[in-house]
This record gives C-alpha cells, structure tokens and sequence, in this order.
C-alpha cells in the first residue's frame, strides 16, 4: 500500500470512531439509566481516544486526517434521534440501536484489516478492532438484560 491507501484506510476508521462517539453521546443523552447513562459516555470516550490515535498516525505521516464523521453516521444519530422519540426514549431501544452502530464499525475495522498495512499500523488497527469487539460484546449483554427485564 502507498502512503495515500493508507491514509484513506485510517481516514475511513477516524469517521467511523468519530461517528461512534457522536451515536454513544446522543444515547447517552437519552439514556434513562444512571449506570447505563455512564456506559454510552466511556463507549463515547473510547471512540474518541481511537480517533486521535488514528489522527496522530496520520498526521505522523505528514497528512491531514479527517475529523468527522460520516454521512452515513449523521443519518444513524438521525434515526438514533427518530427512533428515540417514536419509541419514548426507552434504554432497550437506546442499545438496539448502539448494538446496531457497533456492527458497522466491526466492518468498518475488518475491512481495514484485510488491507496490506504496515505492521505497525496493522497492531494499532487490531487493538481498535478488538476494543471494538468488546464495546459491541458488553452493549448486546446489556441489551439481552434490557430484553430479560422487559418480559
């Protein structure tokens, strides 16, 4: 890969953590949970710390990194918001809906790994990848116990 593919590969990540900052925070927001409430704003900041990390590679690199989000993002915090207030705002609804911005971002970081990065790049990728896994992991056990109280 030259420099630009690699660019364009961290760039694509920055907006997907950027839009997975933006999509916790607006649940937070929402979130009727104190506790929960307090998981979507440390989901927030984790996406947050992977976009700078990205951005310094980046810029280490002697480029200017993006520093927002998706399209696509905006339309999800959009529906987020749509969805929130059909349903009431409710937690269950709330993790849904992260449940479903997590998978986008496994794919997003898959994606990248598939891509000839350089090694030191491709651990940075990796560890993101596998946080991003555990935000996805920890948001579905807490939305299977949302499920479990609801019935």
């Amino acid at each position: 890969m030259d420099k630009n593919d690699i660019t364009k590969t961290l760039d694509r990540l920055v907006e997907t953590s950027k839009d997975g900052e933006f999509g916790f925070q607006a649940c937070a927001e929402h979130a009727k949970d104190a506790a929960l409430r307090q998981s979507f704003l440390t989901r927030a900041a984790d996406c947050r710390q992977a976009a700078s990390e990205l951005q310094s590679v980046i810029r280490t690199m002697g480029e200017t990194p993006e520093d927002g989000g998706t399209a696509g993002g905006a339309m999800h915090r959009g529906w987020v918001a749509v969805k929130g207030t059909l349903a009431g705002y409710t937690d269950l609804a709330l993790l849904e809906e992260a449940e479903r911005g997590e998978d986008v971002a496994l794919g997003a970081y898959r994606k990248a790994l598939k891509e000839d990065l350089p090694a030191d790049i491709r651990m940075l990728v990796q560890r993101q990848a596998d946080g991003a896994q555990r935000n996805h992991d920890q948001i579905r056990a807490l939305r299977d116990q949302a499920r479990a109280m609801k019935v």
